[in-house]
């Protein structure tokens, strides 16, 4: 029986997250504390004690999420991943926990992440909204029927169930239509900015450089990655992958229906919530779906 273990994204975040592990596994506690050294703010106060809106800067949820999924995997009694995914900013965690990247380097590249993404947002105004119930192929129709301003499909997360993101107008007008032609909802998501759309390629370059000067180990397993979808081991694929990574759609149905195709029967969730859980679920009927 494959294990494969996933890690959530941005969303997943709450006040309190990780204090019952910081106070349980000295593992843990030790990265905890090499966290709030690293960025030089004391990140676990605010992951134990701040509000929604503390939670939510951007310099805090993206290593706050990261932190949490890391720890969980390196304090494990059994960490045994044959493959491993995660979704968006999940990615980074994946890596670290199949020890491609180090700790130390994962976390700086998260926090060069969201700062490059929040700068990005701030230069150009941008929007996501979540599409129910409609066909995949029919909303990337949709998109690309839209001329005024950019729109395009972000996340494909489960059947029924995908993500577009970019120009607020355009948003807005594709939402119109995805309803006119059937959708059960389109709701426009309280988010920053345009995530995994070409609105994001200020950041995208940002990123390139702090990439390509971080050293890449191979993994101990294969990781399924948001650009493709397919399974990865080489480190120059795996950067190149990462990199694009900020302005293409995450194929989150694809990865998970390859990995289950690969032989994976169990998926085990690492990191805070269970929002992948429910998204495996959707995706694949066989196979046992649980959190770590």
């Amino acid at each position: 029986m494959k294990k494969a273990y996933i890690f959530p994204g941005q969303g997943s975040q709450f006040s309190g997250m990780g204090k019952e592990l910081y106070e349980s596994s000295t593992k843990a506690k030790i990265l905890f504390e090499k966290a709030n050294e690293i960025l030089g703010f004391d990140l676990t106060k605010i992951m134990f004690e701040g509000s929604e809106d503390e939670l939510r800067e951007t310099k805090v949820t993206q290593p706050a999420i990261f932190l949490h999924s890391v720890a969980m995997a390196l304090s494990a009694e059994v960490f045994d991943p044959q493959m491993v995914a995660g979704h968006s900013l999940g990615e980074f965690s994946a890596l670290v926990a199949a020890k491609a990247l180090s700790f130390e380097d994962g976390l700086i590249l998260v926090s060069k992440r969201a700062m490059a993404m929040q700068e990005a947002c701030s230069a150009a105004s941008g929007t996501m909204a979540a599409i129910l119930g409609l066909e995949d192929n029919k909303v990337d129709e949709i998109c690309k029927s839209i001329t005024n301003g950019i729109v395009v499909s972000a996340n494909y997360n489960c059947p029924g169930q995908l993500v577009i993101s970019g120009s607020v107008t355009a948003v807005e007008e594709a939402c119109e239509k995805m309803k006119e032609a059937g959708a059960k909802r389109a709701i426009i998501l309280q988010v920053g900015g345009a995530f995994h759309s070409p609105l994001m390629k200020p950041a995208e370059e940002k990123l390139r450089l702090a990439i390509e000067n971080t050293i890449f180990n191979s993994p101990i397993c294969p990781i399924y990655q948001n650009v493709t979808s397919h399974p990865h081991i080489n480190a120059e694929e795996i950067k190149n992958n990462l990199i694009i990574q900020l302005t293409a759609p995450v194929r989150w149905t694809e990865s998970i229906r390859n990995m289950a195709k690969d032989g994976a029967a169990q998926f085990i969730e690492c990191g805070p919530g269970k929002v992948l859980q429910g998204l495996v679920k959707k995706i694949t009927t066989e196979s046992e779906v649980l959190s770590i």
